[in-house]
Order: structure tokens, then sequence, then C-alpha cells
């Protein structure tokens, strides 16, 4: 009889521990006071400072524009590189295939970094391109992190996909680029969404890569917030950091919201058919 509770009393502490801190972020973003451990009462002052703050806005853009392309490209790389691991089978350089997607994920980040550096200044060395380190560089790495990410839940999904529903549109005489859009994408619609979402955070809240990559004038969030809490946290980054929680539990729950619409669509649609079999 104790066992319930025991596990009701970890659910709560586990979730305690991840959101309570972003709870008190929000909170102290009302803060009258400068200081941002000391409550000095309810004001929205620093939300005004902050739209003020042309350099700090700056670089949300920034980081907001290189995270959704970074997701994007990253989510349609990560997507043919998980449908080519899990329906190609054992191909001559599968393993090195597998090994070089899933790398980003083991490697540390620090390491990362520093081996895309030296790629990019022997491109320009050898090529010119690219030109200096900006926005095109920590766009091509994110893309590089986030591709692994991608790759590993969408291939997660294809296992678990039932082949034969593709291969029953095959024999009604799909083509098989035919049967991925209109059977296998929607199917793993989810899984790829999931990908893009994460990809998206993965993005924004890079910092150790970032810094290896970036060059003057394309300073993003992270490495912005960072270099300012060598001098002290204001309540200004509370107020952005509270912006961005609110945006992002948005998207989340649409996303989420249409998934599970999407989900409840697909299992009426498989009721019927089955119905209509039978």
């Amino acid at each position: 009889m104790r066992r319930p509770w025991f596990l009701f009393t970890c659910l709560v502490f586990g979730y305690a521990f991840l959101y309570v801190p972003i709870i008190l972020l929000m909170f102290y973003s009302f803060n009258e006071s400068r200081l941002v451990t000391i409550w000095g009462g309810f004001s929205t002052k620093w939300y005004g400072t902050l739209l003020e703050n042309q350099q700090m806005l700056d670089a949300a853009r920034r980081s907001l524009e290189i995270a959704a392309i970074s997701a994007t490209v990253a989510c349609v790389l990560g997507t043919v590189a998980g449908l080519v691991l899990a329906r190609f089978g054992r191909f001559r350089g599968r393993t090195l295939f597998s090994g070089m997607v899933t790398a980003p994920l083991v490697m540390p980040e620090v390491i990362t970094g520093l081996s895309m550096l030296l790629l990019f200044v022997a491109m320009e060395q050898l090529f010119g391109f690219p030109q200096g380190r900006g926005m095109l560089t920590i766009t091509i790495a994110h893309i590089t992190f986030c591709l692994a990410y991608v790759a590993v839940i969408v291939q997660s999904r294809l296992v678990s996909l039932d082949e034969s529903i593709e291969e029953a549109a095959m024999d009604l005489g799909a083509r098989p680029l035919t049967v991925f859009f209109w059977i296998t994408l929607p199917i793993i619609s989810p899984a790829v969404v999931a990908g893009w979402l994460l990809a998206f955070t993965l993005s924004l809240d890079t910092l150790v890569i970032t810094s290896f990559v970036s060059g003057p004038g394309s300073t993003t969030l992270p490495v912005y917030i960072f270099s300012k809490v060598k001098l002290g946290v204001t309540p200004e980054i509370n107020a952005l950091a509270t912006i961005i929680v609110v945006i992002v539990t948005t998207g989340v729950v649409i996303a989420g919201g249409l998934l599970v619409r999407h989900e409840k669509k697909r299992r009426r649609d498989e009721q019927l058919a089955f119905a209509a079999g039978s």
C-alpha cells in the first residue's frame, strides 16, 4: 500500500526539481528590485527596459532565426538518415554511416565545436567559403549537431512501424515515393514534429559549439547571457527568459494538440478500414 505514495512522492519531487527554478525565474522577472534574489515589490518595468535593450533583442532574434533554420534542415536530413537506417537493411558502409550519424550524440560539445572551427578555417583557406565566422557557420554547426537527434527519433518510429501497410500500398500499384509521402510520412509525422521541436530547443540552447564558430556581429542569446552572467544576472534576462518560456510552452501545447488530433484521426481511419475489410 505504501508503494503508490512512494512513487507519487518521487514524481512530485522530480517535477519540482525541473520546474520550480523556472517558476522562480518567471516570478522574479516582475521584481521591482534590481537584485534578482531580493524581492522589492511587483513591477513590470524590466519588460519595458528589455524592449529598449536592442543588443539583447537582436541576439534573441538571431537565435530564433538560427534555431528555426537549423531545426528545419536537420529535420529533413535526419528523417532521410533515419529512413536509410531503418529501411535499407544491411549495406556496405552501414556501420560507418550509422556511426557518423550518431557520433554527435556522444561527442563532447567542446570537441564538436573545435572540429567544426578547424573545418571552417580549412575550407576558407582552400575554397574561400565560408568567409569568416557568422550566422552561416553557426547554422551549419547546429544542423550537424541536431541531425543526430532527429535521426534517432525517426529511426525508432520507423522500426516499430508495420511494414505490411507500405507493402499493401505497393501491391496496389503505388510507387515507393508515393508510398512514403502518402502513407509513411503521415504515420511518422509525430516523430518528425518531435524531432523538430527537440532540434529547435537544442539549437536555441547551444552555447559551447556556438562559441567556437561565431564571430563579430553574430552573437546569439546564450552567448550574450553567458557574457552578462559574469557581471551578474539582471532582471532583464529574467524577463526575456519568461517571454521565451511562454512562447515555447505555447508552441509545445499547440503541437501536442495537433498530434493528439492526428493520432485520433489515424485510429478512426484504421477502425473504419478494418470494419470495411471485415
